[in-house]
Order: C-alpha cells, then sequence, then structure tokens
C-alpha cells in the first residue's frame, strides 16, 4: 500500500427531511450566493424546502447553470456575487451545479482571469465557504474538492481541484431523486460504476482494505443498477444508490492505491466536442480503456471479474468476461456504447489525439495511455 495522507472535512446530513437543517449549519452573519441549474428545483420542491430554510437571511440566486456548466455562465455569477458582497456559496442541484458553484468559489479569491486556474490547476488555493444540497447522485462533488467546467467558444472542457473547495457540509435527502428523469439516473449510476473504476482498476498494491471496499461499491451497483432503471421511488434502494455514488469519489477508496483517470479525460473531449452526457462517454470509452490496457491491468481484471461479476475460467478468460461483463452491464442499462451510435468517427478521434499530443499528455496510472493508445482505445469503440 502507497503512503497516503487523508482528510475530508465536509459533514455528510443525510436522511428524510433534511434539508430544514441547512439553517442552522450556515454561519449566521454570512452573505449567502443560492446556486442552481434550470427549474427541477422548482418543480420538484426543493427550492420550497431550500427558501424556507433560508427565510430571513437574504439569500442572493444564481440560476441557470448547465448541465457541463459553462465558464461563460460562472464568470456571470462570479460578477453578481461579488457586487452583492457574497461570502458564502450553496449549491442546489446535481454536480454540474456543484462543480460550478466550486468554480465561483474559486473565482472569487482569485485575482486575475479565472481561466488560468483552470489551464494551470496548482492556482487554485482558495476558496469562499460552500455548501450543497444534492438533488442528483453521480459525481461524488458533494464531498470532494474537485470540479470540471467546460468553455464552449474553445471547445474545452478542463478540471481542477482545490483544498479549499471540499463543501462545509452537504445535505442528502433521498427523497428528492424519486422524480429524476430515468436518463439521469442511469448516467449517475455509470459515473458512479466508472468513478470506483479508476481507483481500483489500475495495478495491485495490496490495499486490501480499499479494493474490498471498492468491490462493495460495484457490487452495489451492478445489484441496484436495473432495479433503479425500472423505478427509483424506493426509499432504500435510492438511498444506498445516493450513498454509493458519494462514497465513490470522496477520497476514502482511493487511500493508498493508484489511480487512472484516463477514461474521464478522454469522456471530457467527446463531451467537450460532441455535448455528450458524461456518463455516456464512460460508458463508451470504459470498455475500450479495459481492452486496449489489458496487459497493464491483468491481475486487477481477473480480480473484478473474480469478485464482482463471479467470473471462472482461466485467467485470461476471466480478463475478457471483465471487459464484457462491464459493456454489457452498461448497455442493459439502456447506454449506447459505440462511438458510431452517436453518429461519431474517426474525424473526432484524430482530433481529440492531436490535442492530447499538443497538451503532452501521456496518462493512466503509469503515464503510459499516450496519444496513440487514446487513438486505440477510442478505435476500439467505432
Amino acid at each position: 500500500m502507497n503512503n497516503f495522507t487523508f482528510c475530508n472535512p465536509t459533514k455528510l446530513i443525510f436522511g428524510k427531511g433534511t434539508i430544514a437543517r441547512i439553517a442552522r449549519e450556515i454561519p449566521t452573519g454570512a452573505k449567502i450566493m443560492m446556486t442552481y441549474g434550470g427549474g427541477s428545483i422548482r418543480r420538484n420542491g426543493v427550492y420550497d424546502q431550500v427558501t424556507a430554510a433560508l427565510k430571513g437571511r437574504g439569500a442572493v440566486e444564481f440560476g441557470g447553470i448547465e448541465p457541463n456548466p459553462q465558464y461563460e455562465t460562472l464568470v456571470k455569477a462570479v460578477e453578481l456575487a461579488r457586487a452583492e458582497g457574497v461570502d458564502f456559496l450553496l449549491a442546489v442541484g446535481g454536480g454540474s451545479v456543484i462543480d460550478g458553484t466550486k468554480f465561483i468559489a474559486t473565482a472569487l479569491k482569485y485575482e486575475g482571469d479565472p481561466w488560468d486556474f483552470l489551464l494551470d490547476p496548482s492556482k487554485a488555493v482558495d476558496a469562499v465557504p460552500l455548501a450543497t444540497v444534492l438533488t442528483l447522485p453521480a459525481t461524488g462533488s458533494e464531498m470532494n474538492n474537485g470540479a470540471v467546467v467546460s468553455r464552449k467558444e474553445l471547445n474545452e472542457k478542463l478540471a481542477f481541484h482545490n483544498p479549499k473547495c471540499y463543501p462545509l457540509f452537504s445535505v442528502l435527502d433521498p427523497e428528492v431523486c424519486y422524480s429524476l428523469p430515468q436518463r439521469q439516473i442511469v448516467n449517475g449510476i455509470v459515473d458512479s460504476f466508472a468513478h470506483t473504476l479508476e481507483q481500483y482498476l489500475t495495478f495491485d498494491t495490496q490495499a486490501m482494505v480499499m479494493d474490498r471496499w471498492a468491490e462493495g461499491l460495484l457490487q452495489t451497483l451492478v445489484e441496484l443498477g436495473p432495479k433503479l432503471v425500472e423505478r427509483h421511488d424506493r426509499y432504500d434502494e435510492v438511498a444506498n444508490f445516493m450513498l454509493t455514488a458519494t462514497m465513490a469519489l470522496n477520497g476514502f477508496i482511493a487511500m493508498g492505491v493508484p489511480q487512472d483517470w484516463a477514461t474521464h479525460m478522454i469522456g471530457h473531449e467527446l463531451t467537450a466536442l460532441h455535448g455528450l452526457d458524461h456518463g455516456v462517454t464512460l460508458a463508451i470509452v470504459y470498455p475500450g480503456m479495459m481492452r486496449v490496457m489489458r496487459r497493464e491491468k491483468f491481475d486487477k481484471l481477473v480480480q473484478y471479474a473474480e469478485r464482482v461479476w463471479g467470473a471462472t475460467g482461466t485467467p485470461e478468460e476471466k480478463a475478457e468476461a471483465a471487459i464484457v461483463k462491464t459493456d454489457e452491464f452498461f448497455r442493459a442499462l439502456g447506454m449506447k456504447t459505440r462511438l458510431s451510435e452517436h453518429g461519431i468517427g474517426q474525424e473526432t478521434i484524430d482530433f481529440i489525439v492531436e490535442r492530447f499530443r499538443k497538451r503532452g499528455w501521456n496518462l493512466g496510472e503509469t503515464g503510459k495511455v499516450t496519444p496513440e493508445r487514446v487513438a486505440e482505445i477510442l478505435r476500439e469503440r467505432l
């Protein structure tokens, strides 16, 4: 197991009726800005619950943060927050709203063009405090310090981490998920599954606790996935899914293990260029990553096949089963897992590979996912 230092300061407030608790969690005297996306929080009653909890606090509101939050929109939020003297942010929504709010929080403490800290994440070192009310399980952003922001005019989607962007607290009420569209539930399942694999499917470091923890999250998603596709209004099933999504990317299963994240970096490009949902891009890329990097990931592929899918046979047969079962799982949820199914071809592959060459990117847990390997991975998914 590798050396590590771990600290996650986010307070998790979980369960029915917990949105009302935000009033006592936000510091007295804070100038609050509530951020959110489209109209869903008004339709499902979350907006009313939050505003009731904030009654008398004089909160400023900023709505309209997009799925895959756009830099241009977020800059407007920063301007409003500065004009209003905001010193506390409350994100009400899914991962995109929370990611966008982390950008706003960082930009409010950053002198200069905020795009700088997306190009060079080492510059993201301070932020105003923020908290979240989660409405869509998927990204784990409610309990980590990372964010991803898109810039349409540049066709870019870039990530950053800021040690000051852990939410002060996050409220997770599973009942708010009942009204979500099925597409968002499926995206959340795939996103959580891929987050777990990025930290698990690398190489063996004798991190037994982290391996078993990751395998438990994967097994939970395999069990719950078909049930949630059928319906997602049964409290215990939704509650377990919501917690799994959070635990998949709050740093717990990352302790002492190598991490990959090449699939995410490739997927971000598909979103930036074609507007595909993040979960969709992961369902496309991950089986290709597993196949092209099969030799490097062989031992963990075999372990994953045995422990998560119950595969038997020779090690080679188990490794193949790991790849096939993963693709079949995504497709059983309703995902289209081939680029051609989305009208994407060789031209996009060439563009992404050239962009990665220009950036000098060699991705993956060992830096072996070169631009040439990226081309192989994407060709495998045509």
